[in-house]
């Protein structure tokens, strides 16, 4: 297995399909989760649904780019999640996540070292490489919170 198919396995863990490192996964903890559960605001913390959207947020636009498209997305903006008043908008969110993360990962399975190596974007940003590795490490850090926030509205 390739260095691309590497990552694209290690990526697809953490969302889709992984139990590995975290004994879990995005979509095993999402699954269950309703509407109510995912906007529930425990103190100062944000919401699942606050979450999830801010990982698929900086999936969506390294996807743009992967894609040809120009770099976005910017951090003041990743955690602007437009209300969700439905469990229709909940189920879309999710899926949006799922949806975009598959194609990431199929993109990143498909690039060559050499692709992996040049500068994402700009040679400021570090490597593809780098930046798939840091959206796989962003990505399990805030797992880890799901995890957290969903017991946390489990027992209120």
């Amino acid at each position: 297995m390739n260095s691309s198919e590497q990552l694209a396995n290690r990526f697809r863990e953490v969302i889709l399909n992984g139990t590995w490192i975290a004994n879990t996964n995005w979509q095993m903890q999402l699954t269950d989760v309703t509407i109510q559960q995912a906007i529930t605001k425990i103190d100062s913390f944000n919401t699942i649904a606050a979450l999830t959207f801010h990982i698929d947020y900086y999936i969506a636009g390294m996807l743009q780019v992967f894609d040809g498209g120009t770099l976005d997305i910017k951090d003041k903006y990743s955690f602007d999640i437009s209300p969700l008043s439905s469990e229709s908008d909940w189920q879309n969110l999710k899926q949006k996540l799922f949806s975009d993360s598959e194609k990431f990962a199929s993109h990143v399975e498909k690039m060559s070292p050499e692709k992996l190596a040049t500068h994402f974007v700009d040679e400021k940003y570090g490597s593809y490489a780098r930046n798939i590795d840091a959206m796989i490490e962003h990505a399990y850090y805030h797992l880890g919170q799901i995890a957290l926030l969903k017991k946390m509205v489990l027992e209120k």
